[in-house]
C-alpha cells in the first residue's frame, strides 16, 4: 500500500517524487518509510475526535477472545505505504489512514487497544496468527486468500490505472500487452498484469514487462521517473495518488473488478472474527464509518453489510 508530495516544474515533481514516495491491497522495496502530510498540520485528514468519542460496546467486546482481551490489545499488522488506506505521516513513523482510524474505532467497541506494525504486503498473511492478531491493509476477499485465512469484509473498491500527464507513452486503456506496468509485489493487480501477459504472449502479441515492487509507492514514483509506462493499484490508491502529484499523473481508463475488502484473522482466531465483523456492522449502521471514510475522501468505499469470508470469485 507512502504519500505523494510534487512541488514545482515537472523535473522538479519528478525529484521530489522519488525522494517523497519512497518510503503499503492487496496492496512492495521496504515500506518502512513515508511521509505524510504535515503532521499535526490542517491538510492532515484526522478522525480522532470521532474516534475518541465511541463508547465500548458490551455485546461486542463478549465476542473478543480471552486471550487479547486479557492482554487489552490487538496486534495489527499493515504494509504503510498504501495512502490513503496506510501509509506513514510526516514525522517519519506514525501509521495513519482510514484503515488505521477504522482499526482503532472498532478497538474502541472491543474495548481495547490497536497497535500497528509495519511490514511488506507479500510477509502480512503469513505473520496473522504467529506474529499479529489480524492483519488491515487493503486486501482484496478473493477465494484463494480465504482458504487460508478469514477475511471480515469492510470496504470495496476496483482496479485502476495512472499514467504521466497526457500518457505521453500511448500506454491503451484496455490493454498491457507490451507495456512496461508497476505494481506492488501480491496484489490482485501484480497477479492480473501476469495473466493478461500470459494472453498477450499466447495470442502473438508482445509480452508485459511486469515490474514488481515491494510497496506501491515505489510502483508510484517509477512511473514518474519513466522506468515505468503505467502503475495498475487499487482505484482509491490511483485516485490519492493523481491528487497529490498536482497534475503529474493522470487516471488511465475507468475503475475494473469492483471487490470487497477484507480484514484478515486467522482460520482459529478464537472468535476474533466474529466480534470485528459485529463492530463493523455497527460502525456501518450508526454512522461512523462512513464519517471515517468521508474524512479521507473515500467514502464511495462504503459497505452496507460485513460479512465473514463472503462468497467471491
Amino acid at each position: 500500500m507512502g504519500t505523494l508530495t510534487f512541488p514545482r516544474t515537472l523535473a522538479a515533481v519528478v525529484v521530489a517524487a522519488a525522494m517523497a514516495l519512497t518510503g503499503c491491497t492487496n496492496a512492495s522495496d521496504s515500506s518502512t518509510t513515508g511521509a505524510g502530510s504535515a503532521s499535526g498540520s490542517a491538510s492532515t485528514p484526522s478522525n480522532k475526535a470521532l474516534i475518541d468519542s465511541i463508547q465500548k460496546d458490551d455485546a461486542i467486546a463478549k465476542l473478543v477472545p480471552a486471550s487479547i482481551a486479557s492482554k487489552g490489545t490487538i496486534t495489527i499488522g499493515t504494509d504503510a505505504s498504501y495512502a490513503p488506506a496506510e501509509f506513514i505521516d510526516a514525522d517519519g513513523k506514525t501509521i495513519i489512514g482510514y484503515d488505521v482510524d477504522y482499526a482503532k474505532a472498532m478497538g474502541k467497541l472491543m474495548g481495547v487497544n490497536v497497535t500497528f506494525t509495519n511490514a511488506t504486503f507479500d510477509t502480512l498473511i503469513p505473520a496473522v496468527g504467529p506474529k499479529y492478531d489480524m492483519s488491515v491493509a487493503s486486501f482484496t476477499i478473493t477465494s484463494e486468500r480465504e482458504k487460508q485465512v478469514n477475511l471480515v469484509s469492510y470496504f470495496t473498491a476496483g482496479m485502476a490505472k495512472a499514467v504521466l500527464k497526457g500518457n505521453p507513452k500511448k500506454v491503451p486503456a484496455d490493454s498491457l500487452c507490451g507495456v512496461t506496468v508497476a505494481v506492488e509485489t501480491g496484489t490482485s493487480e501484480e497477479a492480473d498484469a501476469q495473466k493478461q501477459s500470459t494472453a498477450c504472449k499466447a495470442s502473438g502479441k508482445k509480452e508485459t514487462n511486469v515490474l514488481s515492487y515491494k510497496a506501491q509507492t515505489d510502483a508510484t514514483t517509477n512511473v514518474i521517473g519513466g522506468k515505468a509506462d503505467v502503475t495498475y493499484a487499487d482505484s482509491m490508491i490511483i485516485a490519492y495518488a493523481i491528487e497529490q502529484t498536482n497534475g503529474a499523473l493522470e487516471q488511465l481508463g475507468g475503475i475494473t473488478d469492483a471487490e470487497p475488502f477484507g480484514v484478515v484473522t486467522a482460520k482459529n482466531d478464537g472468535g476474533l472474527s466474529k466480534a470485528v465483523q459485529a463492530a463493523t456492522q455497527k460502525l456501518i449502521d450508526d454512522g461512523t464509518m462512513k464519517k471515517i471514510l468521508a474524512t479521507w475522501g473515500n467514502e464511495s468505499g462504503m459497505i452496507a453489510k460485513s460479512e465473514i469470508n463472503p462468497a467471491v470469485k
